[in-house]
């Protein structure tokens, strides 16, 4: 399945690309973003980021005929600011997140990300890592796996959920992502089965979150490029889910206000304005086009903030 880049044209066009800029894509996928940018480019020049070595290797190939400007960097995007200073950057025009599971990274088997295929629990972004989803399903606590079911998944039945995974292995190892997907079902009451959606979907994306701890990585980073982001340049965020956009939302608000204005001052002075502005008060998101041919892009939101000063 060919994977297609959410909100494509509304991200690029909202970096206001420079034919001389530095940009920065910290979630590289498939290179549908970057590709877009590039093509804007002359003298500008674009760093690409993904700790999926498999991501990079494949859009090299996708984007050979730009490989002048453009830099891959294997590594999680929340050192994206000391692998730039390695290279000597210390300061970009754009900085832009997918935050999405690529559809690659779903459709291929052995991942172990998605419930529809079965394969070994696994769910890790960065191969080299050592903690995968097997570990986390296999050897969390009790209140560990509730915990990260409520908080993550936003599992109703996160407590029940985990108490079954308990009882399971306790017997033998829960070793695939279809075991997985039995246990969940088995410990939902028959009206929740009913529904429609997936019901091992929230379980799926706790763990997912867990193993590459995405929303930590997500604070690091969003700090870290709004230090690096020039005056004038924009950082553009898509989120995925409410556990995300919630973390973006309340980054560039805090990078956007300033304290409460005195009555007497209606205007404020410029030295005591914020140094960011968003350039939209509400989220962008797809259209009725874009939904039609891709149905990922549904839950997608867009934000994006500017460096005035």
């Amino acid at each position: 399945m060919e994977h297609i880049s959410v909100l494509l044209h509304e991200t690029v066009d909202s970096l206001c690309v420079k034919e001389d800029g530095i940009y920065v894509d910290l979630t590289l996928g498939r290179g549908g973003h970057t590709l877009e940018i590039l093509k804007k480019l002359k003298s500008g020049h674009v760093y690409g980021f993904d700790q999926d070595q498999t991501a990079i290797d494949e859009t090299k190939v996708r984007l050979e005929e730009y490989k002048e400007k453009i830099t891959y960097i294997h590594s999680n995007f929340a050192s994206f600011e000391e692998e730039l200073l390695k290279l000597g950057v210390t300061e970009v025009d754009g900085i832009m997140m997918d935050l999405g599971v690529s559809s690659p990274q779903f459709d291929d088997g052995e991942r172990g990300f998605s419930y529809r295929y079965d394969a070994r629990l696994d769910m890790r972004m960065n191969k080299e890592s050592s903690l995968s989803a097997y570990e986390v399903v296999n050897n969390y606590s009790l209140q560990e796996l509730t915990s990260i079911f409520r908080e993550y998944g936003e599992e109703k039945f996160a407590y029940e959920i985990a108490k079954k995974i308990i009882k399971v292995r306790e017997v033998k190892p829960i070793e695939t992502t279809f075991e997985l997907v039995d246990v969940i079902k088995s410990a939902l009451p028959s009206k929740v089965l009913k529904k429609k959606g997936h019901p091992a979907k929230q379980v799926f994306q706790a763990i997912r979150i867990e193993v590459n701890d995405e929303l930590n990585v997500l604070k690091i980073a969003l700090n870290k490029a709004l230090k690096v982001i020039k005056v004038g340049g924009r950082i553009a965020v898509i989120t995925f889910h409410s556990l995300e956009d919630r973390i973006v939302k309340r980054a560039f608000k805090e990078a956007s206000s300033v304290e409460a204005t005195p009555r007497n001052l209606p205007i404020l002075p410029i030295n005591q304005e914020p140094d960011f502005v968003l350039v939209n008060k509400h989220p962008i998101e797809a259209s009725e086009e874009e939904l039609e041919v891709n149905s990922r892009s549904s839950s997608a939101k867009l934000r994006v903030i500017e460096k005035r000063k």
